[in-house]
């Protein structure tokens, strides 16, 4: 599933492509069409991000797209081969946005319905991350499993989850409660630092310099989610500080990446 940086780089590239334009609006596949009908010919007024939520709204008026693309989703700007899985086609002249297999798409009038339900983004300048911290110190689960609740962090996915808790010290396995103000905050700076990061680069980097490849003389890593990281599907492999074999557990129904030496429970 796209974590936060993701789904704020395609607002940014909506927002781009569309904002202000009038635009057609189709569903190929059939599933949006009472939607794509209203929509037609409409101005894209806005395209925003929340945690891992999409929407756009159209003008005149407050009708928004809520898009979440959940595990299969994907969202292209260029035409899709097979316009049979395109549920929303929005096309401006030369420009196209094609949407395929995500877990909501649905035309919406009150943003505020999905957004009361999802806790503080860190890539949002309005983000209170005191909010998140109150969730965090009331719960006894581990903070793995709080850091993926999207009612405590919106946007936070699995790789983030994994590495900023090593970048810190802290065992998977520690409940919130023990949860300190210190730590929070450093893992919250942190978290708004390499969220940024990877919008501007489209993957996701968490090593520090003196652990990249180059400073330390190793291969770079090879897996199709691309970027440096500490733990994440890591699991048998020595760690890049200490050497300690890095674990693997499921927790909230998520493989979880951690090293016994570096976060000692």
């Amino acid at each position: 599933m796209p974590e936060g940086h993701t789904i704020h780089r395609l607002a940014a590239e909506f927002r781009e492509r569309f904002a202000g334009r009038g635009v057609r609006v189709s569903s190929p596949q059939g599933k949006f069409s009472d939607g794509a009908a209203l929509l037609d010919r409409s101005v894209l007024a806005a395209a925003d991000a929340y945690g891992k939520h999409l929407f756009l709204r159209f003008g005149p008026g407050t009708r928004t797209v809520h898009v979440h693309l959940g595990l299969f989703g994907r969202l292209d700007f260029a035409r899709t081969p097979n316009d049979e899985t395109v549920r929303l086609r929005i096309s401006h002249r030369a420009r196209i946005a094609d949407l395929r297999g995500p877990a909501a798409c649905e035309l919406i009038e009150d943003p505020e319905s999905i957004l009361a339900r999802l806790g503080p983004d860190p890539l949002r300048a309005d983000a209170d991350p005191g909010l998140a911290f109150q969730r965090i110190r009331r719960s006894r689960q581990p903070i793995a499993a709080l850091l993926m609740d999207q009612k405590v962090i919106a946007g936070l996915g699995n790789v983030y989850r994994a590495e900023v808790l090593f970048r810190h010290g802290i065992s998977p396995e520690k409940s919130g409660q023990s949860v300190s103000q210190a730590e929070w905050e450093a893992i919250w700076a942190d978290l708004v630092g390499l969220m940024a990061d990877g919008v501007r680069a489209n993957r996701i980097d968490t090593v520090r310099p003196e652990h990249t490849p180059e400073a330390m003389g190793r291969p770079p890593r090879v897996d199709d989610h691309g970027g440096e990281v500490y733990v994440y599907r890591r699991a048998g492999l020595p760690c890049h500080v200490c050497g300690t074999e890095i674990r693997t557990a499921v927790l909230a129904a998520r493989n979880l990446f951690w090293c016994p030496g570096c976060q000692p429970g």
